[in-house]
């Protein structure tokens, strides 16, 4: 009976070793599903200001056809901030967009083309430097506004599935704002994680 409690941990030992982490299917390439659920870091120009880097996060979903078509929504959060001898300006959009892209799937990849056409919705704020100690107060020291502005995006769209339906994207490309009267272009671009079940 001694010899027991060895064969006890031999068994134990081998049942463990049967438990692998990784297995043949891990980075099986499997048929995506058609929907998409991504999210990540985005950059790009501030749809109001003339200079700086918007910063934020977005997320957006994607629903394929069955063909080389798809549709979607994207929603991101911006800010920059900015300052010149007069004023320090705060910046923050909310960026909303219904898409419609075409696709081309190959194995773990995807290649897209994707417009998307909605608003942004733009908060800034101003206050003048120096103000306080100058003694300015209401209009004269801090000015905020509120709008929403016509916007257009056109995005390159590259994604590629690492594990499962787990995978990374990246988007980038102009956009265009229609800001007092007239038209103004820019650029955007995100990093992030997508989900293809």
């Amino acid at each position: 009976m001694r010899w027991a409690p060895g064969l006890l941990l031999l068994a134990a030992t081998s049942a463990r070793a049967d438990e692998r982490l990784l297995t043949d299917d891990t980075f099986a390439v499997k048929p995506a599903g058609a929907l998409v659920v991504d999210a990540g870091v985005i950059v790009g120009m501030p749809a109001a200001l003339p200079t700086g880097l918007a910063r934020g996060v977005g997320v957006g979903i994607t629903h394929t056809c069955g063909c080389r078509l798809a549709y979607g929504a994207l929603a991101s959060y911006e800010s920059a901030a900015e300052s010149s001898e007069t004023w320090m300006v705060t910046h923050s959009e909310v960026r909303l967009r219904a898409t419609g892209s075409v696709r081309y799937d190959d194995g773990r990849g995807t290649l897209a083309l994707r417009l998307g056409a909605g608003a942004s919705i733009v908060h800034e704020r101003r206050e003048r430097a120096q103000g306080v100690r100058a003694g300015l107060m209401g209009s004269d020291l801090l000015q905020t506004g509120t709008r929403a502005l016509p916007a257009v995006d056109l995005e390159a769209v590259v994604g590629l599935r690492i594990v499962g339906a787990w995978g990374l994207v990246v988007a980038a490309g102009p956009t265009v704002t229609v800001l007092d009267g007239g038209v103004r272009g820019g650029w955007t671009g995100e990093l992030g994680v997508a989900w293809n079940p």
